[in-house]
C-alpha cells in the first residue's frame, strides 16, 4: 500500500510541476510581448529624443 501511495504522490507532484512550468512559459511569453511593445512604443523625452520607458 505504501509504494502505491508513493507512486501516486510522485505522479501528483510531477503533474503539478509540469502545469506550473507550462504556466510560467505563458507568463514569460506575455512579459516578452509587453516588453517588446514598450520598447517600440516609447514616449518622446525632453529635447525630442526618445526616452527610456523604465527607470533603471
Amino acid at each position: 500500500m505504501v509504494p502505491l501511495l508513493l507512486v501516486l504522490l510522485l505522479a501528483l507532484v510531477l503533474f503539478g510541476a509540469g502545469f506550473a512550468l507550462k504556466a510560467l512559459w505563458w507568463v514569460a511569453v506575455v512579459v516578452l510581448v509587453l516588453w517588446l511593445v514598450g520598447f517600440f512604443v516609447r514616449p518622446a523625452g525632453t529635447g525630442g529624443s526618445r526616452g527610456r520607458w523604465y527607470r533603471w
